[in-house]
């Protein structure tokens, strides 16, 4: 019996694959991954020091343990260097053999933003985006006091935290105004900045970074602004990009990420996607809970029911416990404004956002106001129905 093929095992490809095998036990299952296969629960990367985890003591099981759970396949350590279409076929990298496929599902993730920088240093700067990069992180930072984070937003934020919590010195860089400037309305990325500010984060918004050069024990970083620093340890969080080269030399439709419909099928038929690299019916969406819809929906399609996937309002709970928030933008280009109260507790504020119509259309809650979330959200419209 030909295989339904899963590329990526990370949160999207194996949790798709538990909820596969829920309905259908029959149906082979061939998961194909570049890395070793482990399977982890990613968001603890940004609390990972907090909780004092080693990357071996995140994952949860290795690809042979999850093989045996999932009655599947596994290949390991190996990458897909292209897709047929027509033959409903994908091949390896470095190999002429062909493996068919049933279906195709894309979990292929998203992968750090990176950006060019001046100096001697070839940009030694370093991304979090798998147990591979924590555990050389962890290595790395046994030496090192001080480190450069670059970007505000919200894995920035969430490191920062984490790092702070481990006793180092964190200075934050970035061109944004505020932190998180993205998701958060300015009063409460303020207030976050200023209590991060009082545990010890050192902010340089509204520059960059310019030049790079070695000097011991680490670098120096100088500004746009003019500023220096000196660090032991650049750590990178600007931003994940989705993973589309795959899917763009297979000839699928790609924009932001790869395009699917509402039943997560890209523009051909049989190949689907899922995760941080799928732009769901123009939704690209780079949370878990999202993850976990889509799995459930496209598992039930795979096994005979077809299913559409559906995003209710998804509210996101910030890892900073310095300042604990959570957040449920509002759509962009929204027409409406933000509405704010303090907490009477005067630690927190809630922040609504009215369309021009009076409706809720987002929220942010910190502090105290974080109780809020389950009846606000409550009142959000759908994402996607």
């Amino acid at each position: 019996m030909t295989p339904i093929i899963i590329i990526g095992t990370g949160f999207a490809g194996y949790t798709l694959a538990r909820e596969f095998r829920k309905l259908d036990t029959k149906t082979p299952l061939l998961l194909i991954t570049s890395d070793d296969g482990r399977s982890y629960p990613k968001p603890m990367l940004s609390n990972a020091l907090t909780k004092g985890k080693t990357a071996d003591e995140l994952a949860l099981s290795d690809a042979p343990s999850m093989a045996k759970t999932l009655d599947a396949r596994i290949i390991i350590n190996s990458s897909v260097s292209q897709i047929n279409p027509e033959e409903r076929a994908v091949t390896l990298s470095g190999s002429s053999e062909q493996f068919s496929y049933k279906q195709l599902i894309l979990a292929v993730g998203a992968k750090p933003i990176r950006m060019p920088i001046e100096g001697e240093t070839d940009n030694k700067s370093i991304s979090i985006n798998d147990l591979s990069d924590y555990s050389l992180f962890r290595d790395k930072l046994e030496n090192a006091n001080h480190i450069a984070l670059i970007g505000p937003g919200l894995i920035g934020c969430e490191f920062a935290n984490d790092l702070i919590n481990a006793g180092k010195e964190v200075s934050v860089i970035g061109p944004d105004p505020y932190p998180m400037s993205t998701l958060l309305p300015k009063p409460i990325a303020e207030e976050l900045e200023r209590h991060l500010a009082e545990a010890g984060v050192s902010w340089h918004l509204g520059t960059t970074v310019s030049t790079v050069n070695h000097k011991e024990p680490g670098y120096q970083i100088i500004l746009e602004n003019g500023e220096e620093l000196n660090a032991e340890l650049m750590l990178s969080a600007i931003g994940l990009r989705p993973n589309i080269d795959l899917a763009k030399k297979a000839g699928l439709d790609v924009a932001r990420g790869i395009v699917t419909d509402n039943d997560l099928q890209t523009s051909q038929e049989n190949i689907f996607a899922l995760g941080d690299c799928a732009e769901v019916a123009g939704h690209s969406l780079l949370f878990i809970a999202p993850i976990l819809l889509a799995a459930k929906a496209l598992a039930k399609t795979l096994s005979g029911t077809h299913s559409t996937v559906k995003y209710p309002a998804m509210p996101v709970a910030i890892k900073t416990p310095i300042y604990p928030l959570i957040v449920s933008p509002p759509p962009r280009d929204a027409a409406g404004e933000w509405q704010f109260e303090e907490a009477s507790s005067g630690f927190g504020i809630k922040g609504l956002f009215m369309s021009n119509t009076k409706q809720l259309l987002g929220f942010a809650l910190s502090g105290d106001m974080v109780s809020e979330k389950q009846n606000l959200a409550k009142q959000l419209p759908e994402l996607l129905s």
